[in-house]
């Protein structure tokens, strides 16, 4: 064994060139696959921790699915809204330790602008129960402030002190401005790779404020009340669209849930986000089908890729072939060194791709956590990942045999005749 080792190791040598743009392909291959597979789990990680901590999601009733897209990742409108007074029925509920409020329906240049007030900060949590973080500024306190989003800041070049007016209606085709009642930017928040990022907060009185004078989705003509007498008026919201619910005791959860869809002055619906988001994942399935097949077809071509160049490379080798066949070696001994050769090449490629993306992790965690939201390890989980490098190197024997087979069929006359 040792001997047949050494002499794969020196044929190898003899061919470096040539192997190693092969190696350079696999390596590239089995980086693409593990990277992949690494991005698939941040992404399937950061999609359920997208909210953490809260046990209900309550709006009214409807798909909970749909409750889900607006009131965690703003996307899709509600049917119905619930009342104020049902959300403060449940905010004075003994089981419940919080409720935060939300209201859209409002939107800035395509981001959506949410309407909540204090508790939103002190009790929303995403990823391992991480807190909201201002990254400059503070909460808003008056009227017409905001607090925005990092990605909302990044596009759109916001900084504290800026001055930017809300569109009535959601996404870019928003239906009418509020220019009249211009909001300060008063805060930034940390990136947190959710949808935090592209919202922009402003109080629920704030939305309250800017809709007065309108009905039925529309300014009245000739009705136009100045900020300064905005405050004289009832501001007390009438409705909301959702609320988030942190209980004092989880294992009531059922309880209060069953309570909520039995709820007697409307008709409500009661979430549990982790179900909601694992059926959500669930229907997004064929992406992540998607990501792997294209990931396996690279690792098939760089596979293809060196089966070709050694069966190319078995025209050169005739003659190292038939001296060996003229010492002694069978032509089981020839395919065991050409499969030996196949796997030495894919153990070298597959911990090359390994530790070039390895390197590669490191060098890009600001920028994948800062623009991408993802935070995907340097190293992986050595668990599912030693599976995928152990059919990467039984994918690189099997792929090995082809051309082995093709070599053992050469005669020895074949390699030792001098060609013309």
């Amino acid at each position: 064994m040792k001997a047949m080792l050494w002499l794969a190791l020196q044929s190898a040598w003899n061919r470096r060139h040539t192997l190693g743009l092969t190696l350079v392909a696999l390596s590239l291959s089995v980086a693409m696959l593990l990277g992949v597979e690494r991005a698939r789990d941040a992404a399937k990680q950061g999609f359920e921790q997208s909210i953490a901590g809260t046990d209900l999601i309550v709006g009214a009733r409807g798909s909970p699915l749909q409750l889900l897209l607006y009131s965690v990742f703003r996307l899709g409108e509600a049917s119905h809204d619930m009342s104020w007074n049902s959300y403060q029925r449940l905010r004075d509920d003994p089981a419940v330790a919080w409720v935060i409020p939300l209201t859209l329906g409002d939107s800035h240049q395509g981001f959506p602008v949410l309407g909540t007030n204090q508790d939103y900060f002190e009790h929303l949590h995403y990823g391992d129960q991480l807190p909201l973080v201002l990254a400059s500024g503070r909460r808003f306190e008056q009227l017409f402030e905001v607090v925005i989003g990092a990605e909302v800041a990044r596009q759109l070049g916001y900084k504290l002190g800026d001055k930017l007016a809300l569109s009535h209606g959601q996404g870019p085709e928003a239906l009418a401005s509020h220019e009249d009642l211009p909001f300060e930017v008063v805060g930034l928040l940390a990136r947190t790779g959710t949808p935090v990022d592209r919202t922009l907060h402003v109080s629920l009185q704030a939305l309250e404020a800017i809709h007065l004078g309108w009905q039925g989705g529309a300014p009245l003509p000739g009705l136009n009340i100045p900020a300064r007498f905005v405050q004289k008026f009832d501001l007390q919201p009438k409705r909301v669209t959702a609320a988030l619910v942190g209980l004092e005791n989880r294992a009531g959860v059922f309880r209060l849930q069953r309570a909520l869809h039995q709820y007697p002055y409307e008709a409500l619906q009661a979430v549990l986000p982790g179900v909601a988001l694992d059926q959500l994942w669930n229907m997004l399935g064929v992406v992540e089908q998607t990501l792997a097949g294209v990931s396996l077809l690279v690792l098939a071509m760089g596979l293809s890729t060196m089966v070709a160049i050694v069966w190319a490379g078995l025209g050169e080798r005739r003659r190292e072939l038939a001296i060996l066949r003229s010492v002694g070696a069978g032509r089981r001994h020839i395919v065991a060194l050409l499969a030996l050769e196949g796997l030495l090449l894919s153990l070298a490629g597959a911990l090359l791709g390994y530790l070039m993306l390895g390197l590669a992790a490191q060098a890009a965690a600001s920028w994948t956590q800062a623009e991408l939201g993802l935070t995907l390890p340097a190293w992986g989980s050595p668990a599912s990942e030693l599976k995928l490098l152990a059919g990467v190197l039984l994918a690189g024997l099997c792929a090995s045999l082809l051309p082995a087979w093709r070599a053992a069929r050469l005669t020895l006359s074949d390699g030792l005749m001098p060609r013309l």
